[in-house]
């Protein structure tokens, strides 16, 4: 080979290198970018998993039907193995490659995110976790707890307990347990049941477990002593097959636990198959919908034509309809800022960030969307960042997960309240002002 020839053959090495330097920034001009931080390893895979996979399969949908008015979606994983370090890692190297929203799934992210998204101006979305005081979104401009945060979980469990015994003044010297994780996940809804505790007499009685989960010998340990008339489990990932199988040596009974929306999944329960029959969890809003229209059409517009995530099977189960959903907000999001700043064109995360704040998701654009009876509307305002706080309950049969309860809605009365004291002490820890009428007609 001559000297030219290398020379050629170095230059051109040298521009396809740059081509490939410049391609996602070219791409980025013209694709809403998705960052999606997932934990596909570690103890939290089992329930990590579909809910990720539930967020690609959403994004390949919509680039199959056209996109979102014409602009294709375009993501990218970062792994962080439910860790807050390595959250905080992921989002400092995708935030800067034209980032529409972050969705953390982890409580503990969203804590040390909620600091940083201000100054990046890029929304947080967290669908069922997250802060709590977060709602308040005259003091938490960026942050988007969709559908329900752990007070309302937390109150509709209460809600439900009193229903089942005949009245709140029946829960007067019942003992109710928190089996939770010990993390700001699992430890956000103890407020609410404290204050619940007050208002109604019943005994409190908080055991946590540490990550991951696995060892809950000594905490069964109490709950065998104590025999509490009602359990509640905060869980994620392993623990909660952990506590079913703990219950079931223990002898406790299944149909007197209940377990918040991250503990009532399918890997929740399968492990102990007929032995949880009888086990409840909160459903957030939806459960395992295999007959929607939505799961149908993703069937059809993307496994059918081999671009399925994950497995075919798990579409439609209820950790992946969890990561479908928080997606499909996301989405929607996003179109409602076209609709202000321009149908056709990438949104900035300061403009997503208004199109959240102004959803109106009713049950007309729900159908449309195909979540025909999947979801209830949502509807979010500068004040109200979570736009619904409806909840039902499912039971595990000893094979399947079926709705067990009518609809609630959490308790204004009790929580506003206690988000009014928590996002108050916030902003003055912070040495931050409420946002005031011209920032939120701007």
């Amino acid at each position: 080979m001559t000297f030219k020839s290398i020379a050629l053959t170095a230059a051109c090495v040298a521009a396809a290198l740059s081509a490939a330097v410049s391609t996602p920034a070219l791409a980025q001009a013209k694709e809403q970018f998705f960052p999606l931080l997932v934990y596909r390893t570690g103890a939290y895979a089992p329930n990590g998993v579909p809910f990720a996979n539930g967020m690609q399969d959403y994004l390949k949908y919509i680039n199959a039907k056209g996109g979102i008015n014409g602009v294709k979606a375009a993501f990218e994983e970062c792994e962080t193995g439910y860790a807050t370090d390595k959250g905080v890692e992921c989002y400092e190297r995708l935030k800067g490659k034209g980032a529409t929203v972050f969705q953390p799934l982890s409580t503990g992210i969203t804590f040390a995110l909620t600091d940083k998204a201000p100054g990046d101006k890029i929304p947080l979305i967290t669908a069922g976790y997250g802060r709590a005081d977060s709602v308040d979104g005259l003091s938490f401009k960026w942050n988007f707890p969709l559908l329900g945060t752990y007070w309302t979980a937390a109150d509709i469990l209460i809600q439900h307990l009193a229903k089942k015994e005949g009245g709140f003044d029946k829960l007067k010297g019942k003992k109710i347990a928190l089996v939770y994780h010990d993390s700001p996940f699992g430890k956000e809804p103890i407020a609410l049941l404290q204050e619940r505790s007050k208002l109604h007499g019943f005994d409190l009685q908080l055991l946590p477990v540490a990550h991951p989960g696995v060892e809950q010998k000594a905490t069964w340990l109490q709950v065998r002593q104590s025999r509490p008339d009602f359990l509640l489990l905060w869980g994620w990932g392993v623990m909660n097959s952990a506590a079913l199988k703990e219950a079931v040596a223990t002898g406790y009974p299944r149909e007197k636990m209940y377990g918040v929306w991250w503990s009532g999944a399918e890997p929740d329960v399968k492990d102990v198959g007929a032995n949880a029959k009888g086990y409840n969890a909160l459903a957030m809003q939806h459960g395992a919908e295999p007959n929607a229209k939505i799961v149908q059409d993703i069937l059809k517009e993307v496994h059918a034509k081999n671009q399925g995530t994950g497995p075919k099977d798990e579409v439609g189960q209820v950790l992946y309809m969890r990561g479908l959903i928080s997606m499909m907000m996301a989405v929607e999001g996003v179109k409602r800022a076209q609709e202000k700043y321009g149908k056709g064109k990438v949104m900035t995360g300061e403009q997503v960030r208004w199109g959240l704040e102004n959803l109106n998701l009713d049950q007309k654009k729900l159908d449309a969307l195909g979540f025909a009876g999947v979801m209830r509307p949502v509807s979010t305002s500068c004040a109200d960042h979570m736009g619904s706080s409806w909840a039902r309950l499912h039971t595990w049969d000893g094979a399947k997960w079926g709705f067990s309860s009518d609809w609630y809605q959490a308790d204004d009365a009790i929580l506003k309240p206690l988000v009014k004291q928590s996002a108050e002490k916030y902003l003055a820890e912070k040495k931050l002002a409420k946002r005031d009428n011209a920032d939120c007609t701007s």
